[in-house]
């Protein structure tokens, strides 16, 4: 027997050890987590408080967004009401302009029967001359 070179048979079960390994830490912290035990354990005792700063911090962020959705909502409920509103000025106007025209006012005033004519006769300016008085 001289020198032969040695073949080594590299063997696949260590991997599999090793996956069983970490299936098996993966399958014990889920069991510790189900059965409670993990609240017992003296780093998640030391962990407490920052585990209740980080809940806090998820609820106020979660309140955030249900808030801001909530103004989003106002928003586009005030834009929707500003546009109604502008197009019932908008009608109301220009059924004054038309209402308010001389001729549309007299017919108002012939139909009510008060007695109120229109004026054929236009308007004069009256003019006033002061007299300044000395002393």
């Amino acid at each position: 027997m001289g020198n032969r070179f040695k073949e080594e048979k590299i063997e696949e079960e260590p991997v599999i050890a090793t996956k069983q390994t970490k299936d098996n830490k993966v399958v014990r912290s889920v069991g510790s987590v189900i059965s409670g035990n993990f609240l017992s354990k003296e780093t998640t005792l030391k962990n407490l408080p920052f585990v209740f700063f980080l809940s806090f911090l998820s609820i106020c962020y979660i309140a955030n967004g249900y808030y801001a959705d909530d103004q989003v909502r106002k928003v586009n409920k005030l834009t929707n009401e500003i546009k109604e509103l502008r197009t019932q000025y908008i009608v109301v106007k220009d059924s004054l302009v038309i209402k308010s025209k001389q001729t549309e006012v007299a017919k108002a005033l012939a139909k009510e029967q008060t007695g109120i004519k229109e004026s054929v006769v236009p308007p004069k300016k009256i003019i006033i001359q002061s007299v300044v008085a000395s002393k």
